[in-house]
């Protein structure tokens, strides 16, 4: 991707206004200040060049710099409730960009705690819909990504759960009829839910052996695309750490999902374009 300027979220903008359906004016109460588009645009830009941790360094971020481009900036709050209008439409862009036809498919699943394990007790936000979970790293309170990549990186797939879900209860909601080749980790060598995936979708499944199976047979080219399932892992590295996946900062479950879903689509839309 080109080296993106200041000028250059004018052309964002331009492409998703025309994208979207013409707003229709509210019949009641002021308009609001910023449109569907203009808003839409500030979120990818930051996807595609700040990664700001939450809303509102990015919202600071916008007022001091692009002060120019966006002259009537609504106040924060105003700011913060139009962007949770928007999360169905966010949803919806990235779908769409969605390699949804990859052949190949590298497979895992990340803890996205909301906490401390030790503060769990205390944490009233995501209360009834945040779970435990436990992983190699130990325990977790929050949420898990699943998530399945093309072999450019691309996200294919992606499913948001409690943390206690199960890779292999997930794993058949990371593929459809376009998928020949699915990798994953030991959590995915089920023999159970591999047939199932093939006779639905003619999927062939590669993981490498649980501890407990003694003898396991695989070719050269299976041991090829094992050793790249580090892929996705990388991919995990790179949303937490570099994108800001990880967070505590929303007050609501519907603000942590805003959250996950704005990072996800900045991302996709860096390695799409």
């Amino acid at each position: 991707m080109r080296e993106l300027q200041k000028q250059h979220i004018v052309d964002i903008f331009v492409w998703i206004d025309d994208l979207l359906p013409a707003q229709e004016r509210p019949l009641g109460g002021r308009p609001p200040v910023l449109k569907d588009s203009e808003l839409l645009a500030i979120l990818l830009w930051d996807g595609l060049t700040e990664h700001h941790k939450n809303l509102s360094a990015l919202y600071d971020w916008i007022e001091r710099e692009y002060s120019d481009c966006f002259p009537k900036l609504p106040k924060y709050q105003n700011f913060i409730e139009h962007c949770h209008r928007l999360l169905p439409m966010l949803i919806w862009f990235l779908q769409s960009l969605l390699v949804t036809d990859a052949p190949l498919r590298f497979a895992d699943s990340t803890m996205l705690p909301v906490c401390k394990p030790i503060r769990a007790d205390r944490h009233k936000v995501a209360k009834g819909v945040a779970q435990f979970g436990k992983n190699w790293q130990g325990w977790h309170y929050g949420f898990k990504l699943h998530a399945a990549i093309d072999h450019n990186n691309r996200l294919a797939a992606l499913v948001f759960t409690p943390a206690n879900e199960h890779d292999n209860q997930v794993m058949e909601r990371l593929v459809n009829d376009q998928t020949r080749v699915l990798v994953g980790d030991s959590h995915y060598g089920g023999s159970v839910m591999q047939k199932r995936l093939w006779k639905k979708h003619k999927t062939i499944v590669i993981a490498p052996p649980h501890h407990t199976q003694r003898k396991k047979m695989a070719t050269d080219w299976q041991m090829a695309l094992l050793h790249l399932r580090p892929k996705i892992e990388a991919t995990f590295g790179k949303l937490k750490e570099q994108h800001f996946l990880v967070t505590s900062f929303p007050r609501s479950v519907k603000g942590y999902f805003l959250h996950y879903i704005r990072i996800l689509l900045g991302y996709q839309m860096g390695m799409v374009s």
